[in-house]
């Protein structure tokens, strides 16, 4: 199966998908593109012929984050943008909120400034409302609205948003985080 071969039954289960995400993920974190983007790949090819929306949005999406670390971001659009509606279909908040979260800051670093507000406008009601969202996943997605808010002349906003990021950092133990919310609210005023 993980060569992209459909399994006999026309069904593909979530956990053979998930299990090749797993494998692409983390092919990624070491920095292995190439057998991240095959094992990506292959769990797109096998959840497109199964009848899970996550199993297929979560594929989609990681094989978006792969091409978005090659620097190929009109294809990280675009796989973004098709998991979108399978999110919305699909019962799991957090890849709703990833996926989207993502495709706003693919389209913020594309230029597309509206769009990206639209898309982090839903993915940041998706993380809050979620208790099990880890703080730094939140953090993360505040942290983008911010640098959009910025990038849009809109101080206010990002200072009340680099403040919600400075706690959440603090909370998820990220000093990383807490000193570049910190800089940034310095900087602000």
């Amino acid at each position: 199966m993980s060569k992209g071969v459909p399994p006999e039954s026309g069904d593909a289960p979530r956990d053979v998908v998930e299990s090749l995400v797993r494998q692409g993920m983390a092919a990624r974190r070491a920095e292995q593109a190439d057998e991240a983007m095959r094992h990506m790949k292959a769990a797109v090819a096998l959840a497109r012929f199964g009848e899970d929306p996550v199993a297929l949005a979560r594929a989609l999406h990681g094989q978006a984050n792969i091409e978005r670390d090659m620097g190929r971001l009109d294809m990280a659009m675009r796989l973004y943008l098709e998991a979108v509606p399978h999110c919305r279909r699909g019962d799991d908040r957090l890849v709703h909120a990833h996926t989207v979260r993502h495709l706003g800051d693919v389209l913020r670093e594309m230029g597309e400034l509206d769009k990206a507000r639209r898309c982090y406008a839903e993915a940041l009601p998706l993380y809050r409302a979620d208790p099990a969202a880890p703080p730094l996943d939140v953090a993360n997605a505040v942290r983008s609205a911010a640098i959009l808010c910025e990038a849009l002349d809109e101080a206010g906003q990002a200072r009340q948003l680099w403040r919600e990021a400075h706690d959440l950092y603090r909370e998820a133990g990220v000093e990383a985080g807490v000193s570049e919310s910190t800089a940034r609210l310095g900087r602000l005023g």
